[in-house]
């Protein structure tokens, strides 16, 4: 079998032409080079070298070896470097979960610093799932998930990156945006917009109206938070969302946030990682991006 080494050799031998040159070039005794080369031909039953003088030269074979090494070697010299960069943290890719659809535009912005501090680290993003984010991170298809929810498992390391509070969005003239706060029976009569999440998982209902036995009359799921606050502008429903995300785009539309019960509704958003990814420098800049850039 051929080994990086006999490639090295060629490539040393072809580059420096001489016995001498090449074996200081390889860290080798010149007799231990010509130990190598006699082993390598007879391994491979073919001569590699005539010898014209002190130099050196390729046979047929020879040359078609020394193709193979020239296209070979750089890509395994890249690989090794590689390799060694990513295992030192400095090179990789940053698969990240988000289970969190209202934060498109915060990880917008972390990831836009995160890419030009990070020149060798890419980054995929991951919306979806068909497992659970938790079962993502420990089966290896993500490296970092952004969750809203309290993970409690003793491989996973989560850390608070933000609190934030949910609030109702209405229209401005709507009848209850006069009110203080929301009582959850003040739903019971509203269409309800919320993005495509079970709603076992919506703070609303499992934090909000179902303690209270209260079900919006109607129950809309959209994807897209423009269409989504069109529709409340328009007296079409109401919605639920961060206040950070509320208050930025409270001047593009006819809209006001209230408060969902007398002391609100008060949520932190995590990321979560394997407790052995936890000295990878990349993903613990990206970590502290994401605190940084708290909302």
């Amino acid at each position: 079998m051929i080994e990086p080494s006999h490639l090295k050799i060629m490539v040393a031998l072809h580059e420096k032409g001489t016995l001498i040159q090449a074996a200081d070039s390889l860290c080798l005794t010149q007799s231990a080079l010509s130990h190598q080369i006699r082993y390598l031909e007879k391994k491979l039953n073919v001569k590699l070298w005539q010898r014209y003088g002190r130099r050196l030269r390729l046979t047929p074979a020879g040359e078609l070896l020394l193709k193979v090494a020239q296209q070979v070697m750089p890509t395994l010299t890249q690989t090794e470097m590689t390799l060694k960069a990513m295992g030192e943290g400095l090179q990789g890719l940053l698969r990240i979960g988000v289970e969190c659809y209202p934060c498109h535009e915060w990880l917008t912005q972390v990831v836009a610093q995160f890419l030009q501090t990070q020149a060798n680290i890419d980054i995929d993003i991951i919306r979806r799932f068909q497992f659970s984010g938790v079962n993502g991170l420990l089966n290896h298809q993500v490296d970092l998930l952004i969750t809203p929810d309290f993970i409690d498992n003793k491989n996973l390391h989560l850390q608070r990156l933000f609190d934030y509070e949910q609030v109702l969005v209405v229209p401005i003239d709507h009848v209850l945006a006069n009110n203080e706060y929301i009582h959850p029976e003040q739903l019971s009569n509203e269409t309800l917009i919320t993005f495509p999440i079970d709603r076992e998982r919506l703070d609303i209902f499992h934090l909000f109206l179902w303690p209270a036995n209260i079900e919006p009359k109607v129950h809309k799921q959209i994807e897209s938070l423009a269409i989504m606050l069109q529709m409340v502008e328009h007296q079409r429903g109401v919605c639920v969302l961060p206040e950070w995300l509320a208050n930025s785009y409270s001047q593009q539309y006819q809209v006001k946030k209230m408060r969902l019960g007398k002391v609100g509704i008060f949520k932190t958003l995590y990321a979560a990682i394997k407790k052995e990814d936890k000295n990878i420098p990349y993903i613990d800049a990206f970590i502290k991006l994401g605190i940084e850039n708290a909302v």
